[in-house]
């Protein structure tokens, strides 16, 4: 169901509750002022399959942008906030965006990545945006953007809230339902866009449905429930729990930042019954002194979701400890390929697993293809009754998700196995994909970026663990020939990455090597190399080498 659903039968029903700043904006105000916006692509010759770009922080707006797109039969793609301007770009060429909305706090990093992106013609600044305290932090790309260059926030884009008062809420007819295309990695270490088809109208109840079922079935929510979103909603899971909570008719509160004490007085205030959150959360939630934690009214919340990266073993004991058997774990992708899940009660008789299948037939595969047997490690497929999504623009990344022989056997490139009783347990990220903070970072893009310095002659990147945020980002490098490797050069070589890619990206050290191991294919051999500062770890040795000049 639409928001214009409960529109029409409860128009004051609360849809968004923004948590620091306050404001209200009712189910009435989501369906009209989405159906002005989707009225306007159309008018700027926006047609169905479509994209429409949104770079946002966590705004009032953001909702209104998903729900005009999935209205009028258009692509979504959020774009990370972070990014900086090069990354942006890419993403506006690549997925073809005739149109970006953006804030007035990212309007300078906007405006320096559509100079390199033509096509997007339709530009739209949110100019609305009310600041609200948030605790200290680094500049984003785009604060650092608008302070070095002066950029004029405004230029060539036209005000958001002007263009969509000049049209009236009148949804364009004859359209399909619109789909998110999210951005996840390619085969050259660049984000490649996952696209689904555009469901005919005649079956939208069953698709648009999805996120509601999926709220219903593995959250527990209905129309009463109010869902807290504590994470930015650019990436998948965030965005769809909102869009499927909405198709409830739920109540939706958003956090413009994670901050674990504000979150706890959220779920007093708001009365919260149901919240998505990361293992990272769980940490620093933890660490609130007892007394803290211990003074807020938390008898409201019936389901605590997770997912987003491996949750430490007593991480996820002391949370159920505090909260109760409420806790319920996932194991997905962007892609949605496929699903497991495991309630509180399952997890403590099985530390570690991530449950059994939700969505999809699980099937573990050694490196022929064959299926392997209960308790052997192998690449993890879900077996789906079709093939659900293809990587835009990237036919092999395509193909290197599915099955050599079964085309309709998924896979997000992890390793794992399933015990006896079908529950599964992962073991690796068959591509090294780092995940810190919940967020997948892709150490072939830090490589490429490296590998260009001339200091730089190799460069290996890859997580190692990290108490809070599961990962963290490491690099190795080869120094050029003649060059000395430095603590002073590794902080070189960490600004210039802080330059050219997103803040979570830059290694946390750069650790230096006299030559990196290399395959004689030329492929790099990254196991043993991080095999040798995982057992450095666990002798209790610092990750960089004092001999190598290592720079944190």
């Amino acid at each position: 169901m639409f928001p214009s659903t409960y529109a029409a039968s409860d128009p004051d029903r609360p849809a968004v509750v923004m948590g620091r700043g306050g404001e209200i904006i009712t189910y009435g105000e989501l369906a009209e002022r989405s159906a002005r916006l989707a009225r306007l692509l159309a008018d700027r010759g926006l047609a169905a399959g479509d994209t429409v770009a949104l770079l946002a922080e966590n705004h009032p707006r953001f909702l209104e942008v998903l729900w005009a797109a999935v209205r009028s039969g258009l692509y979504l793609t959020a774009i990370n906030r972070y990014g900086t301007a090069e990354e942006i770009a890419y993403i506006l060429r690549d997925s073809a965006a005739s149109a970006l909305v953006t804030t007035a706090k990212l309007a300078a990093v906007a405006g320096a990545a559509v100079r390199d992106a033509p096509g997007c013609a339709t530009r739209l600044l949110i100019d609305d945006v009310t600041e609200h305290p948030t605790p200290a932090e680094s500049p984003t790309p785009a604060e650092s953007l608008a302070s070095a260059e002066g950029f004029d926030s405004a230029e060539g884009f036209d005000s958001y809230e002007a263009a969509i008062a000049a049209v009236p809420a009148e949804v364009p007819a004859g359209r399909p339902w619109g789909e998110l295309m999210l951005y996840s990695s390619g085969t050259t270490g660049r984000p490649k866009g996952i696209r689904r088809p555009l469901q005919d109208p005649a079956d939208a109840k069953v698709i648009v449905a999805k996120g509601a079922r999926m709220c219903r079935t593995l959250g527990g929510m209905s129309e009463r429930s109010v869902y807290l979103c504590p994470a930015p909603l650019y990436h998948a899971a965030p965005l769809g729990w909102v869009r499927g909570a909405h198709e409830l008719g739920a109540k939706v509160v958003i956090m413009e930042k994670f901050d674990a004490r504000e979150l706890l007085a959220l779920v007093e205030r708001e009365r919260v019954t149901h919240l998505q959150a990361v293992p990272t959360m769980f940490v620093r939630l933890l660490r609130l002194p007892a007394e803290v934690r211990g003074s807020y009214d938390l008898s409201s919340l019936r389901r605590v979701l997770h997912a987003g990266a491996p949750c430490p073993v007593p991480v996820k004991r002391e949370i159920i400890e505090w909260l109760g058997p409420i806790v319920t774990e996932y194991y997905s992708g962007t892609e949605g390929a496929g699903m497991t899940v495991i309630s509180s009660a399952e997890w403590l008789e099985r530390p570690g697993s991530v449950g059994r299948s939700a969505l999809g037939t699980i099937r573990i595969c050694g490196p022929d293809g064959a299926q392997l047997p209960a308790g052997e490690t192998g690449s993890i497929y879900f077996e789906r009754e079709d093939t659900v999504f293809e990587y835009h623009n990237d036919p092999a990344k395509t193909r290197s998700a599915r099955h050599p022989v079964h085309p309709n056997w998924l896979s997000f490139g992890d390793m794992g196995y399933v015990d006896g009783d079908g529950y599964l347990y992962l073991t690796d990220r068959s591509a090294f994909t780092i995940i810190s903070g919940g967020v997948n970072i892709y150490p072939a893009e830090i490589e490429g970026c490296l590998a260009v310095h001339p200091d730089v002659a190799d460069v290996a990147v890859f997580g190692l663990p990290d108490p809070e945020m599961g990962e963290y980002v490491h690099a190795v490098v080869q120094p050029a020939e003649g060059v000395t490797p430095t603590p002073e050069l590794g902080e070189q070589l960490r600004a210039y990455v802080r330059r050219h890619l997103a803040g979570p990206k830059v290694p946390r050290i750069v650790d230096f090597a006299d030559r990196l191991p290399r395959l004689p294919t030329g492929k790099l051999y990254k196991v043993p190399l991080r095999q040798q500062y995982l057992d450095r770890l666990a002798a209790g040795q610092p990750p960089a080498a004092d001999r190598s000049g290592g720079a944190r």
